[in-house]
């Protein structure tokens, strides 16, 4: 008689229960970084400038104002010239210690005369120069008859001015060069040039070597020349036989 064998039953396995989680809080720890403030230049547009010209005429209400702004511009010009030219004209002053002097008054007539009637011109005047004092002294002047004209001998005044054309002409002429612009009207001598009938002027200096300046001459036109390579060659011919 066989026996069978009986399974042990099984007992029925109970699944464990999910472990919650705790949630893990994490914090964050803000690091506050301390940014330079930057400066910028503030940029000049137009209509900044426009407004501040605006401005000073508003401000100037009385002829005082008026003259005391042109005063400040006048110095504030003549300053910044000086300075941006100070290497030719100390040069310049520095030559004029040596013995280069203009010829006598009625050596330098005839001289001026053929000038005027070789180049056509309708005034030719010669100035004399002094750096040192920032002075110009008239010599003698020819008209536009092509005869002499008193009126402006010993006629004084200042080398350099206000009127960046001449200012621009007596530095070409300390560097040798003749300057020729249009003839604008900014003292006695070249109103005088204006009713002699010149409207264009050609400049030279006395001599023309580059460094020496005793003067120039100046050679007004009733047009500009077409061939201003040959009148400058003509006024350095002449400034130089003006020179001793």
């Amino acid at each position: 008689m066989t026996t069978k064998k009986v399974a042990p039953k099984q007992t029925p396995t109970r699944k464990k229960a999910p472990v919650k989680k705790v949630p893990v809080k994490r914090t964050v720890k803000k690091i506050e970084v301390e940014i330079p403030p930057t400066f910028v230049n503030p940029v000049k547009t137009p209509s900044s400038l426009v407004d501040k010209a605006i401005d000073l005429i508003k401000w100037v209400d009385t002829p005082f104002k008026l003259f005391e702004v042109i005063i400040l511009a006048s110095l504030f010009f003549f300053g910044y010239f000086a300075w941006d030219s100070r290497t030719v004209i100390l040069d310049a002053i520095t030559q004029s210690s040596k013995v280069t002097n203009i010829k006598e008054v009625k050596v330098l007539v005839p001289v001026a005369m053929s000038l005027q009637k070789d180049l056509d011109a309708v005034t030719v005047v010669v100035h004399k120069a002094s750096l040192v004092v920032n002075s110009r002294t008239t010599l003698l002047a020819l008209g536009s008859k092509g005869t002499r004209d008193n009126t402006l001998d010993g006629l004084n005044s200042s080398l350099f001015n206000k009127d960046p054309i001449r200012n621009a002409a007596i530095i070409a002429m300390l560097n040798g060069e003749v300057y020729c612009d249009k003839l604008e009207n900014t003292g006695k001598s070249s109103e005088w040039e204006i009713k002699q009938g010149a409207t264009f002027i050609c400049r030279g200096g006395i001599p023309p070597e580059i460094g020496d300046f005793d003067g120039y001459v100046s050679v007004g036109f009733k047009t500009e020349p077409t061939d201003l390579s040959s009148v400058k060659t003509r006024i350095n011919l002449a400034s130089s036989e003006m020179s001793r």
